[in-house]
């Protein structure tokens, strides 16, 4: 019978605990760390810490976070005279525990507005409630958060100003007004402003008008967050490439904020469907109720691989990619444009394994290790 000495159990027991750190190392994370920040959106209950599983998942995968709902303006400022900042101070604290990169989300915004807000129909009002909302928000947690949506969705698809209670109330100055009011809360925190379908020429070219309008009237704008709801199909790599290129060039840091992508069919990708039809219940627009086809696998896969090879060309202007959401149960997508659909979106699945689409993005830093 051998016998063996302390030291070389010793080093044999470091030697093993090295082996299965470097195991639990791989990750999204880790594997994109000199690139950009992977985020993901965190739910209420994701925040509450109520699900081991998930938990483990975001603290291993993730190096930045985003609340997904609960810094609205409707769950954070219920009345004029109340905050509620319950659950954005655990968020904040999650993010701390876990060394992340903190998003705020979001300041202005047209939709999840509190109803009191909805009532303001006179400019002094409106204006007063934008200052207490955003001073008392952003000051709160100043140097805690790093960064804000401060304006979210404010255009239109034809890169027009959408018809908003702000814009109704204050004029387009309630822009300039937002992005002021958030630097002087907090001068070092990067504020963006943030959209869908941004990468689209029409939008775009609305988005790089508004901010310039923006940075022109002396507000401070760091960067634009480009949601990133796609399809497996669209929008064209092309248009994403040109978006990052055209707003880098206006010495803004490119955000990529909500990325998820759907693999059912819209109502509005059917020609002649009217969006406002009831779709509930049809087969076709719930395809794969119980589970996603290998070869929608290898697609969806495949428009990941090529999304985040594109983001890698572009990781000197690219600040951060964030998944909306942690896995396909949570996501939003299986109750939009549709409720009670099941849809696929990310790179975790329902039960919070890997999939595809997650081997297929860490397989593009592996082969570049």
């Amino acid at each position: 019978m051998k016998v063996f000495s302390p030291f070389l159990l010793a080093v044999t027991a470091l030697f093993v605990v090295s082996c299965q750190s470097k195991q639990e190392e791989v990750s999204l994370k880790n594997s994109y760390k000199d690139d950009f920040y992977i985020g993901t959106a965190l739910s209420a209950d994701q925040i509450e810490g109520k699900d081991a599983k998930a938990d483990s998942l975001i603290s291993k995968e993730f190096n930045s976070i985003t609340a997904e709902n609960i810094m609205k303006s409707m769950f954070i400022h219920p009345a004029k005279d109340k905050y509620d900042f319950t659950l954005s101070d655990k968020f904040v604290a999650y993010g701390e525990k876990n060394k992340m990169f903190i998003h705020g989300h979001t300041l202005i915004w047209h939709s999840q507005l509190a109803p009191w807000m909805q009532e303001i129909k006179d400019s002094t009002a409106m204006k007063a409630f934008m200052k207490d909302h955003i001073t008392t928000i952003v000051s709160k947690y100043k140097g805690r958060i790093n960064s804000w949506d401060v304006v979210n969705e404010a255009l239109n698809e034809d890169g027009t100003l959408r018809k908003s209670i702000f814009l109704e109330v204050l004029g387009e100055n309630y822009l300039t007004d937002a992005f002021k009011l958030a630097q002087q809360a907090d001068p070092k925190v990067d504020l963006y402003y943030n959209d869908y379908n941004i990468e689209e020429p029409a939008k775009r070219e609305g988005t790089i008008r508004l901010i310039k309008k923006i940075k022109a009237a002396g507000g401070k704008v760091d960067g634009v967050g480009i949601q990133g709801h796609w399809r497996l199909e669209s929008p064209s790599l092309e248009e994403i490439e040109k978006s990052i290129l055209e707003y880098s060039a206006l010495d803004l840091k490119v955000a990529f904020t909500e990325l998820d992508i759907t693999v059912l069919p819209n109502p509005w990708d059917l020609q002649g469907a009217d969006v406002n039809q009831n779709f509930e219940g049809n087969p076709k627009m719930n395809m794969y109720p119980k589970s996603l086809p290998d070869s929608i696998q290898t697609k969806l896969a495949n428009r990941y691989a090529s999304i985040f090879k594109l983001f890698l060309k572009h990781k000197d202007k690219i600040s951060r990619v964030t998944f909306w959401g942690v896995h396909d149960k949570q996501s939003w997508l299986n109750d939009w444009p549709i409720k009670g659909r099941t849809n696929y979106p990310l790179l975790f699945d329902t039960q919070m394994q890997h999939k595809k689409a997650y081997n297929s993005v860490m397989e593009l830093k592996q082969t570049k290790q």
